[in-house]
């Protein structure tokens, strides 16, 4: 089979398994370990996918917008999100005041967060101040806006920002669309941006929730540099290079097992 054969296959098996690792392909095309290797990063040069630590995913679309329709309740949990969420619920602490996600690491994280100690939570989504109102040992607080009509109902407008901006937080547990060395940490809307960057700027402890696919991914709007942030927490399947990187900037990297 000659290379360009064997890289539409290696592209066809991402494309239909979301993903492909390197003793998948060592397996399938009967090739060294720095064969394999090289195919990816030869791939990934051309745009065509994305590397990571065991492997390689599909590259990600910078327009790319969430499901209006989404159920949090029974969304599917990847176990690099239950372990990136359960990792992060662990820089919880008594009496600490926290700005909780409304993203999907958010909702995962209730399963983890602690249910024996007081501490009060900041969050901008009506789903996840619904799951939350029976909690009887915290204090919530719902930031305040034009609710946006999709599964998670989140608040991140003008009123939101200004909401918050008189607001401080000993953790902000946050997520977001990308986080890249060069670029920083970046989402898909402007509205957003602003309103995280100035949950980032009121932050003494600020703790970053990114699963694989989105190290090294630039979003559409940069919210903030790189090493604003005091802690990432990622999963195995992470870029290497790209998180060497981003501890070089100052940023602890925390790297969550398979379980």
């Amino acid at each position: 089979m000659f290379i360009e054969e064997r890289h539409q296959v290696i592209l066809d098996l991402i494309g239909t398994n979301g993903r492909i690792s390197i003793g998948e392909i060592q397996e399938k095309f009967g090739v060294s370990v720095d064969s394999a290797r090289r195919d990816l990063r030869i791939l990934e040069e051309k745009g065509l996918l994305k590397r990571t630590h065991g492997g390689a995913i599909p590259p990600m679309q910078v327009g790319i917008t969430p499901q209006r329709e989404r159920d949090m309740k029974n969304m599917v949990i990847f176990d690099n999100y239950a372990a990136i969420a359960k990792r992060g619920a662990e820089f919880v602490h008594e009496n600490d005041i926290i700005y909780l996600t409304s993203g999907s690491v958010g909702f995962i994280m209730l399963k983890y967060l602690p249910r024996d100690i007081k501490y009060t939570l900041v969050v901008n989504s009506v789903t996840l101040a619904e799951e939350l109102k029976y909690w009887d040992n915290i204090t919530v607080y719902i930031v305040g806006g034009k609710m946006r009509m999709h599964g998670t109902a989140s608040l991140v407008d003008s009123f939101a920002t200004a909401f918050v901006k008189n607001m401080h937080f000993d953790v902000c547990l946050m997520t977001g669309g990308g986080y890249d060395s060069a670029f920083g940490f970046s989402n898909g809307t402007d509205e957003t941006a602003s309103f995280q960057r100035a949950v980032i700027e009121n932050s003494r402890k600020k703790v970053l929730l990114m699963p694989n696919q989105k190290i090294g991914y630039k979003a559409f709007i940069r919210v903030c540099g790189t090493g604003e942030f005091d802690t990432l927490i990622t999963d195995w399947d992470a870029v290497e290079d790209e998180l060497a990187k981003i501890e070089e900037l100052g940023v602890e990297v925390i790297v969550v097992e398979k379980e």
